[in-house]
């Protein structure tokens, strides 16, 4: 069968010499050689996620020169979320089956399972911590008595949020495991999901190998009962997705759940993201806003149910939060009106994105604090290490400050703040489940990674890392002059800003005596608030969307989310960590990204090759194979590596394979590692490079 990347299937470097390759001095090693003949699966620049959005084309440099017109430039990308929402105003069938679904599994008290990987999968822990379990959490003993005889005990713990690799993979994607279905069927039997349940895949290319195995693994349960109908069971299994289907189809994975009847596709497909194949954007801001409320609209339907049954009063109901009446149709159509609210931002938003970019340029840190906001700001922070090439949040044994970000909530340790994170204990792997199914994996790159990544992905895991606005954090990386701390206020967390008792205030104060510099990030309707540092002109944004109808709080969390998607990307444009609107410095930790970092490479070095001013210099030559690229990033690869293991942050597979090729070709020589380095290094890095190798 033909592949999606059957075009790029150039095998030449295999074989004996080839021109570019012998000048580099690289030989493909077995690993390049295996993924460009066997990994076609895994070369996924066709998709339309991983395209270029025409709106953010030059972001890299409009952000450094006009700030507030990059962040326009950002926004404008979400417009293509209102049109694809709107498309759903008008036929909301499939979202309304998501809901029905929902609905069904409250009322015959069965378990709902979200899945996803890396963005998505932080997006299901989102779905849980965020919005489901503190709904049900606040609910007031007489209402919960009511409810329990009906609806059962314990219904905070009914919709589980999981992620590939568990609750370690919010710090950073485990290697490996987003590679395997088998994670994904392991993941689903572990949590005890059977049919019967609900299970929604959430994916963002729609190729995610572990959610696939998800769906799939729950598909089996149906297809190994008696009367299997598969009608019955596409009302229980649902595949949320960002790309075409026949972009898709190709892809045999892809394919076995695309054609599969018995599993409910709902296509979400904006196109390009705002920064190439940075899914963490568009992709996930629509599936959150979409399944987050059909769950809102399912709790709202069971409990008006309850008041047509007379178990609930109309008083009850409002004081859960849903007094009036609103169809799934108008919460979603709700979604331009707060994309429209977040663009005002642009003008406070850009001082407070120029600060945190000259914070990190000065050798600075950045601490975010937040309480509801909690899981929506941790996601974009986490999420900036694989997209920028950034360090990984640091670990409390850490003898220095890597991460140029960390995040603090009210606990008084470790343990109490993963508590506040998650809304329950932490989850890791149990190795006893997953070690012999993982040392039977054939393919020896995947085994080898898989088993090396549950070692650290068990409970243990927990105790390595501390967001608590505790003294013992603040001893340990609190707040140093020229550092920048910034809260997030959510709703009537705004009231708490000028309270001289509350938590807010004290971490201002901590930053305010510590000559570090601070910043306000406020959801909420109503007045500006007063803070510490509002006399002081720290910078405050404050985005007017309220709650009301909203129990949820849905909208209040997506407008927190874009807003921050934008203002971290903005910030990395900023500091040479984006080219035009593409992410070179992404960390090729996986199949998937290895294929994106072989595309990027290829990407930009055709860009130059097809130049005029370097072809009246260097002559016209062939545009440069997937194989030789992907030959060349394995070869930097363990030099990275090793820069990283001595502490050396600075180095990116994607920039050095570029400047090796193109510098060896301008010079007519071998052009090493460290001289690609340190032509990155001393010429303004890769955005820098590229503006003058055309003319060298």
């Amino acid at each position: 069968m033909l592949t999606a990347s059957a075009g790029c299937e150039d095998s030449k470097t295999s074989s004996s010499s080839d021109p570019l390759l012998d000048l580099l001095g690289v030989t493909p090693t077995d690993e390049s050689i295996d993924y460009v003949k066997n990994k076609t699966q895994f070369q996924l620049h066709t998709l339309k996620t991983e395209q270029r959005h025409p709106r953010t084309w030059t972001l890299s440099e409009r952000a450094p020169q006009d700030l507030p017109g990059g962040l326009d430039m950002l926004f404008s990308v979400d417009d293509d979320i209102a049109q694809k929402v709107q498309a759903f105003v008008q036929d909301s069938s499939l979202v309304r089956k998501l809901s029905d679904a929902i609905e069904k599994a409250l009322l015959e008290r069965r378990k709902i399972y979200v899945y996803g990987t890396g963005a998505t999968g932080r997006l299901a822990k989102e779905m849980e911590s965020t919005f489901w379990r503190p709904y049900w959490r606040k609910i007031d003993g007489a209402i919960k008595a009511k409810l329990e005889p009906h609806l059962g005990s314990a219904i905070e713990e009914r919709l589980i949020g999981e992620m590939t690799g568990a609750d370690r993979a919010l710090i950073s994607s485990l290697e490996g495991f987003e590679d395997l279905q088998l994670i994904g069927r392991l993941q689903l039997k572990d949590h005890g999901i059977t049919k019967g349940d609900v299970v929604i895949e959430v994916t963002e290319g729609g190729e995610t190998s572990a959610g696939i195995g998800t769906v799939l693994g729950a598909h089996d349960q149906w297809k190994e009962a008696s009367g299997y109908d598969a009608a019955e069971a596409s009302k229980y299994l649902f595949f949320l997705y960002n790309n075409p289907d026949d972009v898709l189809l190709p892809f045999d994975r892809s394919r076995s759940v695309i054609q599969e009847a018995g599993i409910t596709k709902v296509n979400l497909t904006t196109g390009p993201q705002a920064i190439t194949g940075s899914t963490r954007m568009q992709a996930t801001t629509i599936e959150t806003f979409i399944l987050a409320h059909a769950a809102q609209d399912a709790v709202g339907r069971v409990l008006r149910g309850l008041v047509a049954k007379g178990v609930l009063t109309t008083d009850d109901l409002a004081r859960l939060g849903f007094a009036q009446e609103v169809s799934l149709e108008k919460r979603l159509e709700g979604f331009a009106g707060l994309l429209a609210e977040v663009k005002k931002t642009v003008p406070n938003l850009a001082k407070l994105t120029q600060l945190e970019a000259d914070t990190y340029r000065d050798g600075h840190f950045s601490t975010y604090f937040a309480n509801r906001g909690l899981i929506t700001v941790f996601i974009d922070g986490t999420e900036r290490s694989p997209t920028f090439r950034l360090a990984k949040l640091d670990r409390i044994d850490a003898t220095q400050r890597q991460s140029w970000f960390q995040v603090w909530t009210p606990a008084k340790d470790k343990r109490e703040a993963w508590q506040a994170f998650l809304g329950r204990p932490f989850h890791g792997l149990k190795s006893e489940i997953y070690r012999d199914p993982f040392a039977a994996i054939e393919d020896t790159y995947l085994r080898g990674a898989a088993l090396r990544s549950l070692t650290d992905a068990g409970d243990e895991q927990q105790d390595l890392y501390d967001f608590s606005f505790s003294d013992a954090s603040i001893q340990r990386t609190g707040p140093k002059p020229g550092d920048l701390g910034v809260m997030i206020a959510v709703d009537d967390e705004s009231s708490q800003l000028a309270d001289s008792k509350s938590e807010f205030d004290r971490f201002a104060a901590v930053f305010d005596g510590a000559q570090a510099k601070l910043g306000l990030v406020v959801v909420g309707a109503g007045a500006d608030p007063e803070w510490r540092g509002a006399s002081k002109g720290a910078p405050t944004i404050h985005i007017q969307v309220g709650n009301t109808n909203d129990p949820f709080g849905v909208d209040q969390q997506i407008a927190l989310k874009m807003l921050l998607n934008a203002h971290s990307t903005a910030i990395m444009a900023r500091l040479g960590k984006v080219v035009g609107n593409t992410m070179t410095n992404v960390s090729p930790s996986n199949l998937k990204l290895i294929g994106r970092a072989t595309y990027l490479i290829k990407l930009h070095v055709d860009d130059v090759f097809n130049d005029e001013r370097w072809q009246a210099k260097h002559g016209k030559r062939e545009l440069l194979s997937y194989a030789q690229a992907n030959a060349v990033l394995y070869d930097v690869i363990p030099y990275v590596k090793d820069k990283q293991s001595k502490g050396d942050q600075s180095a990116a597979e994607v920039s050095l394979a570029i400047v090796r090729i193109l510098e060896s070709l301008r010079l007519g020589r071998r052009v090493s590692h460290d001289e690609a380095l340190d032509r990155l290094k001393n010429g303004g890095g890769l955005n820098g490079y590229l503006a003058n190798v055309r003319t060298q």
